[in-house]
């Protein structure tokens, strides 16, 4: 079951929006939907992000080039 919500944005928004779903050949909803659940995937992967650095911490591994000498 779907539910309806209603938002205001600032001016010009909207026309934006219309101009980035039509090049992505989608509806003005498809894209919004769209763009909320990148936008929850994007806080869940900081989520997991901020609470796996101590544990990567702790076994020395403190960037990305520690990352892939490890998977290498």
């Amino acid at each position: 079951m779907e539910e309806i919500l209603t938002i205001r944005v600032p001016k010009g928004t909207r026309r934006r929006l219309e101009r980035l779903a039509r090049a992505r050949r989608v509806t003005l909803s498809q894209y919004v939907r769209q763009a909320i659940e990148t936008e929850e995937l994007l806080g869940a992967l900081d989520s997991a992000r901020a609470s796996l650095r101590p544990l990567a911490r702790a076994q020395g591994i403190l960037t990305d080039d520690d990352v892939f000498s490890r998977i290498s």
